[in-house]
């Protein structure tokens, strides 16, 4: 799936090509509302998510070419909120509206609605890794025939390693996908959260599949 994102702040747009990327979609960043509308009309990307204060043209004149020219899905991700600019966005085509500050693991719900409800991808799977199951579509995880009950940061956060299995993630990396873009890196959440998760996915258990190497970072995967 291929995603264009235009974004003039620049720690934004990374922190938006960085999650995405390892979510598994491709990316291309325009920082103003000219090249992007240029990149819309020269690739065909299943999903554009568009700001709306953009240097050169702004996201409501790129809005509205992108409509003229074809069915594109457009996410408007901007920080005006107020209930004027939503409709505005929606009435002028927008297949969804998100306000910033926003919480990366609804964003990325929000893609995967969108593509599925344009019939691009497929209903979201189970994932597995050894006995432990996470079902993505009903919000649910299970190790063995044990359910086991999440809040929704644990299961953001089970969700990004059991993605990633067998990948080694940094706090830096587990913090920009699950937490928000702008929060203090400075803090022991990332250590507080995996050792609520151990708590529930691991200590009642023989085999344990969240392994920390020291200095680098947290990686779930099945060990002999």
């Amino acid at each position: 799936m291929r995603i264009l994102v235009i974004e003039d702040e620049l720690k934004a747009a990374e922190y938006l090509h960085q999650g995405l990327t390892e979510s598994g979609y491709v990316v291309d960043c325009a920082n103003n509302g000219a090249d992007g509308l240029h990149l819309a009309r020269q690739q065909a990307y299943d999903l554009v998510i568009l700001d709306v204060n953009l240097p050169e043209v702004d996201g409501w004149f790129v809005l509205e070419h992108i409509r003229k020219s074809g069915n594109t899905l457009v996410m408007m991700l901007t920080a005006r909120g107020r209930l004027a600019d939503k409709v505005r966005g929606l009435d002028l085509g927008a297949d969804d509206y998100l306000v910033k500050p926003f919480e990366f693991p609804e964003l990325l719900a929000r893609v995967r609605t969108l593509l599925r409800r344009s019939g691009q991808i497929p209903l979201p799977q189970v994932l597995k890794v050894a006995d432990l199951e996470l079902d993505q579509g009903r919000h649910r995880a299970f190790r063995g025939e044990q359910r086991i009950d999440l809040t929704t940061k644990e299961f953001a956060l089970l969700h990004l390693l059991m993605r990633q299995s067998g990948e080694v993630l940094s706090r830096t990396q587990i913090i920009s996908l699950v937490w928000d873009m702008n929060f203090d890196c400075d803090t022991n959440v990332v250590e507080v959260s995996i050792r609520r998760l151990r708590a529930k996915i691991d200590d009642p258990f023989d085999r344990k599949l969240i392994h920390t190497l020291r200095g680098v970072g947290y990686v779930l995967e099945a060990r002999e």
